[in-house]
């Protein structure tokens, strides 16, 4: 067995995992402790891991707004779709998106009315389909973090360079400090500590989220998403509570530096500025979303093509928005299991890979 195999095998030792669980125990702070974790992929593997269940009395873990297909407006999703049922244009977007249901229609259920949906991989998929169709307009839907940002980025780029006339992009792109901020600001929520999200981190690193320490008293752990590192972020946001403290600490300290990728932010900087987003569940939220900036209008989708979009309605029932802002868990939502399912997704956090409604219909169910 290679060096690099023992590593990642001690991030499923028990040994470790039970002397984590014990420390957890002897930490839960008098009153109990309510933690967020923050990213949907960690949503998943504390359900697939059942981490929630082994918990401590007092503890609560809460889902939150990091899975970006849930946190994305119905009225975005109703402007991709009114982009579909132009005749010209081929909409490249990832196998989740094509699920979500918006206010009267899905891109699935358009795809089955005979609109051009593509799934694609990558932006750069989308890019290629673009050039080997002269004739289409081919629009990518961005949906995502600064995991998937830079990526579209740099599509952008590539287009531009190329001169390609026929491909444009529809911008759904979100950051998180703002969102946290609503968050943590809330006083029905009563939110202790964050944990925060691996993957999005290794690109913005830590200091976006310092604030939260700083200006809220709340402190926060960047982790990985094997079990012991789950359990090692819960065993270290409970010792600052313990201790009185509230820091940003990084814990996944195999991908996360405080740095961040300053190459892949510089080139959502070029590309992208920040914008106010509308977020399910949280609202209208300043300076949380991406735009594109004037040197690349030409490839925004919406000002290419000016869509007319039919009024959006809110889904009858659905609680995805109180689930996303850790108001309730997705069990407690009336249509869970019964109206919502997998099969028949009301609304996203049934439909996405990391949603949460789908993380306990699977798991917990």
């Amino acid at each position: 067995m290679s060096e690099n195999q023992l590593d990642l095998a001690q991030f499923k030792n028990s040994e470790l995992a039970h002397g984590l669980i014990r420390s957890i125990r002897e930490l839960v702070p008098e009153g109990g402790a309510r933690l967020m974790e923050v990213c949907g992929t960690h949503t998943v593997s504390i359900a697939r891991a059942g981490i929630r269940q082994i918990m401590p009395e007092g503890m609560e873990l809460l889902s939150g707004p990091g899975c970006p297909v849930c946190v994305t407006a119905n009225r975005d999703i109703d402007t991709v779709i009114a982009l579909c049922r132009l005749p010209e244009v081929v909409i490249t977007t990832f196998g989740d998106m094509t699920r979500v249901p918006g206010s009267t229609s899905s891109l699935l259920a358009e795809k089955a009315a005979g609109r051009d949906v593509e799934i694609v991989y990558s932006p750069l998929d989308a890019l290629q389909i673009a050039r080997q169709n002269p004739e289409r307009q081919v629009v990518f839907v961005g949906v995502g973090f600064e995991t998937t940002t830079p990526l579209v980025a740099m599509a952008l780029k590539r287009a531009r360079a190329l001169g390609l006339g026929n491909f444009s992009v529809f911008v759904a792109h979100k950051n998180m400090p703002g969102a946290l901020e609503a968050i943590v600001s809330d006083p029905k929520l009563k939110v202790n500590a964050l944990i925060l999200p691996g993957h999005v981190s290794t690109i913005t690193g830590s200091a976006c989220y310092e604030f939260l320490a700083r200006d809220y008293g709340v402190p926060g752990v960047i982790t990985g998403f094997e079990p012991v590192d789950i359990l090692q972020g819960v065993a270290m946001l409970l010792r600052q509570l313990y201790e009185g403290r509230a820091e940003i600490e990084i814990a996944y300290t195999r991908g996360v530096r405080k740095e961040g990728n300053s190459v892949a932010m510089a080139t959502i900087d070029e590309v992208f500025e920040t914008c106010t987003a509308t977020w399910r569940g949280l609202g209208d939220i300043a300076g949380s979303g991406y735009r594109i900036r004037a040197e690349y209008a030409d490839f925004d989708a919406v000002m290419r093509f000016e869509p007319e979009v039919e009024p959006t309605v809110e889904p009858k029932g659905c609680r995805c928005g109180d689930v996303l802002r850790g108001a309730m868990s997705p069990d407690r939502c009336p249509l869970f299991g019964r109206i919502c399912t997998p099969e028949n997704p009301v609304g996203p956090c049934m439909v996405s890979s990391e949603g949460s409604c789908a993380a306990y219909y699977r798991y917990y169910r």
